[in-house]
């Protein structure tokens, strides 16, 4: 007899809800799930806030769908504001016994694990269970771990997007034709807008506590905390849901990594927020493009590279963290060791004369917000062409970014972003000089700088700084089959004794 069919007695154990738990599946009573009837306990914690400068507008978004969804669950959720989660949970818990789902972090699993009487159950909010993922990685048999690999296996084990054992489209990857750069002459997309939320007055007295905390000195906040912008419920996330699927999806795809200064939202989903809080389920969403798709609404493109950044991206990131491991976040192969700027640390996009650095910089600090290619070919080439400490780099982004985890950011920042882990996640490092910035965007106009230039007053940073990165790291990048024939290229620069000692005086300086 099963452990769960000896307990129909006793009374229900405490089921404890992390802040990044939030929709019904990580309440669901069940042979892997908590109690039926289960009490459940809340924790909002002051330290959290007090141990690092969030932006504001994230702290608003977590605390408001906390307490959202502690007003869903009624008189079945003890809601408790105490200075630390310890402290709160033996308030309400006492010694009772306690279930969790498995957490997001290992600091956050660290704790669980001291805890008394407590059952972890296993974790959700994914599309692969971590033993899945584990078989799968051994059979590589150390051979390196890549994404396409692992998409095509996870496509056809939860045949998503399949015809029979062939992919929708007769292709694996829509990548190629998902590249294509703005329409000219355009500010804007065109693209409907995406959901809108409406403020309640559980925002409002988050809004309230948040501002008499920083009015007593207790913490302090980075960026702008305007009107809310993500999901802070089930309904809202299935609302925002519904109006990407049936409204924005279509044009999804074809400008996926293109960027326009006036249109930050262009045909994204903005549903990072509510899938990394818990609120959406990725089968849900995936299930939700492949219908578009076929029933004659979204064209493959658009289904299969959202299916990809969904069932493909977010699944091998959430895998990789507990792959590699803790000591993942101390990589840094390159050996870069500057510490981040106070203009980008502050968010200070008003000292930055690129405009394309401006622009996206301001967007962070203005709603904890941009898509993926302004994160990685902007923010992120920025910190590593300048040689940025890839930890501070992975800490900046996880606390000013509303979509923001440790487990999102750890791998995106090092492996992705930084190169910091020397290729054990991606094959090169991803960096550009302004030509990539200039045809993927609008960013380039009206700039003082010109992204053809490398030496001299008009001069692109991402341009010089490109040839600067590939220099400094020259040895090591040249091995690299994807990067040999960009390292020939310095021996053709005529100008590189005098960019490089341009970028040397530029220094820490905002470019």
């Amino acid at each position: 007899m099963s452990r769960r069919a000896q307990r129909p007695s006793r009374t229900p154990r405490t089921h404890l809800l992390f802040g990044d738990q939030l929709g019904p599946r990580f309440t669901e009573p069940g042979a892997d799930g908590p109690d039926e009837d289960a009490p459940i306990v809340m924790i909002e914690s002051r330290a959290v806030f007090r141990r690092r400068s969030f932006h504001r507008a994230k702290a608003h978004l977590v605390l408001s769908a906390m307490r959202h969804r502690a007003a869903e669950l009624g008189d079945r959720v003890r809601y408790v504001k105490a200075d630390t989660y310890r402290e709160g949970l033996a308030r309400v818990a006492g010694r009772s016994r306690t279930t969790v789902r498995h957490p997001t972090s290992y600091a956050a699993a660290r704790f669980v694990a001291g805890l008394p009487d407590v059952d972890v159950l296993p974790a959700r909010g994914f599309l692969v269970p971590r033993q899945e993922f584990a078989a799968w990685a051994a059979e590589r048999r150390g051979e390196a771990l890549r994404l396409e690999d692992f998409y095509r296996w996870v496509r056809r084990r939860h045949d998503l997007l399949m015809d029979g054992g062939e992919p929708a489209g007769g292709r694996w990857n829509f990548d190629r034709d998902n590249r294509e750069p703005p329409p000219r002459g355009r500010p804007t997309l065109g693209a409907p807008s995406p959901w809108t939320a409406r403020e309640d007055e559980i925002d409002e007295a988050v809004r309230h506590d948040l501002d008499s905390w920083e009015r007593a000195g207790d913490v302090s906040f980075a960026g702008r905390d305007g009107p809310r912008l993500f999901p802070a419920s089930r309904a809202e996330a299935l609302a925002a849901l519904d109006r990407f699927a049936e409204h924005r999806l279509a044009g999804f795809g074809r400008y996926e990594d293109a960027v326009l200064a006036d249109d930050p939202w262009m045909s994204h989903s903005m549903l990072s927020a509510p899938l990394n809080l818990g609120l959406l389920d990725p089968a849900e969403c995936v299930e939700r493009a492949e219908r578009g798709w076929r029933e004659g609404g979204v064209p493959v493109a658009s289904a299969e590279g959202f299916v990809r950044q969904i069932a493909g991206w977010r699944e091998y990131v959430w895998h990789l963290y507990w792959h590699f491991g803790e000591d993942y976040r101390r990589r840094n192969v390159l050996r870069h060791r500057r510490s981040l700027p106070d203009w980008f640390a502050g968010l200070d996009a008003d000292a930055v004369t690129a405009r394309c650095l401006s622009t996206v910089l301001a967007q962070v600090r203005d709603t904890g917000w941009t898509h993926h290619i302004p994160r990685l070919m902007i923010l992120g080439s920025r910190a590593l062409q300048d040689g940025w400490d890839p930890a501070q780099v992975t800490d900046w982004f996880h606390r000013n970014f509303v979509d923001g985890h440790d487990w999102v950011m750890l791998p995106n920042v090092v492996g992705m972003s930084q190169y910091a882990d020397g290729g054990l996640m991606t094959t090169k490092p991803y960096t550009s000089g302004g030509a990539y910035i200039n045809r993927m965007s609008d960013l380039c106009g009206g700039c003082a700088y010109r992204p053809a230039v490398r030496v001299g007053d008009r001069a692109c940073p991402y341009t010089a700084g490109y040839w600067a990165f590939l220099h400094r790291h020259r040895e090591r990048l040249s091995r690299n089959h994807r990067m040999a024939r960009p390292v020939a290229g310095l021996d053709r620069l005529p100008d590189l004794p005098e960019l490089l000692e341009q970028e040397r005086r530029r220094g820490r300086s905002a470019p």
